[in-house]
């Protein structure tokens, strides 16, 4: 296992929960993501991934925002145990507009949804810990 998936395995395991922002790449997400999971995944029974809270955010130049590439990271943490926050969604359509030239976050109602899901996120962690 290269060290520096060590350190990123190292880091989930020591995080309460997870926030993954991603782009949306040709209806799903990108390779370097999928690869990420999978290496942080594996091998079989080191898997700091099990059981964790997580909550997805996207964003795109296009209408959707990214939604079908949230769909798939769902479809995958259903294998790996996870757990997603289902609401609120955070789905950045014409992302292009949302940003400034230094890739600051201008759009005031992006902003809103985005306050609104790291608190349900933190929540959410809190509700699963209790179980």
């Amino acid at each position: 296992m290269p060290a520096k998936v060590k350190e990123f395995k190292s880091k989930i395991r020591g995080a309460d929960a997870i926030l993954i922002a991603t782009p949306e790449y040709n209806y799903s997400i990108p390779g370097v993501l999928k690869n990420a999971i999978d290496f942080a995944s594996r091998p079989y029974g080191d898997n700091p991934i099990n059981d964790k809270p997580v909550a997805i955010m996207s964003a795109s130049i296009g209408m959707l925002g990214g939604a079908r590439a949230q769909y798939h990271l769902r479809q995958t943490f259903i294998f790996l145990n996870m757990y997603p926050m289902n609401s609120p969604e955070v789905i950045v359509n014409f992302a292009q507009n949302k940003f400034d030239s230094n890739g600051r976050l201008i759009d005031e109602d992006t902003r809103k949804h985005l306050k609104g899901l790291l608190e349900n996120l933190a929540i959410w962690t809190k509700r699963l810990r209790k179980q």
